[in-house]
């Protein structure tokens, strides 16, 4: 018997960006939440130690920036203590919050220059935004802490998440007279509630997932980025988190996403930067979409 071995593709640049998926627990109960969180959600089995490894390990192995998501990333009850080690570390933190309710200890933190927010926005139509998120009151919320944010000099990343992209230049002027300069545009995303399939496949992924990039979830599982969460690579509680990032199963994840990638003008998934002031690959932020082929 012929056995034939795995040659990979030459390895990815160094991980720069790592997602910390702290919980599944949110308010909302988005009718496109790519991982499926809510309410009712929890904050799976990664300890404050564990998160805390995770982030020093990040640090040493040359990661610059951390994007605290979820779920609602605020909810998590040592995700202030978990940015707060990031920011210790020299990374720059990014929290990506629904911005429904921004207690006192979060403007706090997020006055850092290191530290920046980002958040989606469904529509200058409330109804059509409420409509998105399943919470009447949620677009109001949502535009106050905007808002302050603005006021408090807090560094603002938003982006329009669209079905149909409609109203997307109305939306978008409503943000920059509020005083928003990055502003994205994205799609909803094949996965979780967004997913009318049974199955999750390579096909919604921009392809440039595990390129410099990747994430670790609330159980500890590392994969190729948040939205390849079903391809996991290893898992932090368990293995040293730069021979995960360098390991053979991040390559094959790596290219099985390559492979799938279609070959259009889709831009890549909510939004997420390539380097801590990186505007250049993330959903609306030109001039890159971050195509696997660039």
């Amino acid at each position: 018997m012929t056995i034939t071995e795995y040659t990979p593709t030459p390895a990815a640049p160094a991980v720069r960006m790592l997602w910390l998926d702290l919980t599944r627990k949110c308010q909302l109960a988005c009718s496109h939440c790519y991982n499926s969180s809510g309410p009712t959600g929890d904050h799976g089995t990664m300890t404050r130690e564990h998160w805390f490894a995770v982030v020093d390990q990040a640090a040493t192995a040359g990661v610059e920036l951390v994007q605290l998501i979820g779920g609602e990333p605020t909810l998590h009850p040592d995700a202030l203590d978990i940015a707060r080690r990031a920011l210790a570390a020299d990374l720059h933190v990014e929290v990506y919050s629904n911005l429904i309710k921004v207690a006192d200890a979060w403007w706090e933190l997020l006055a850092h220059p290191r530290a920046s927010v980002a958040t989606s926005y469904y529509s200058h139509i409330p109804d059509r935004h409420n409509t998105m998120t399943g919470r009447p009151a949620s677009h109001r919320h949502t535009r106050a802490n905007i808002i302050s944010a603005i006021e408090q000099g807090v560094r603002l990343r938003v982006s329009i998440i669209t079905t149909d992209r409609t109203d997307v230049e109305a939306t978008r002027t409503e943000l920059e007279t509020l005083g928003v300069t990055r502003i994205g545009v994205d799609h909803v995303r094949p996965y979780g509630r967004g997913n009318p399939a049974p199955e999750p496949d390579c096909s919604g992924l921009c392809g440039a997932c595990g390129d410099g990039r990747a994430s670790v979830g609330p159980d500890g599982t590392v994969s190729p980025c948040i939205m390849s969460a079903w391809m996991g690579v290893g898992n932090a509680q368990d293995e040293p988190l730069a021979g995960i990032l360098a390991g053979v199963p991040m390559t094959r994840a790596r290219d099985t996403i390559t492979a799938a990638k279609k070959d259009d003008s889709d831009p890549p998934p909510n939004p997420i930067p390539c380097g801590p002031d990186s505007d250049s690959c993330k959903p609306g932020g030109p001039p890159s979409w971050c195509g696997p082929r660039r």
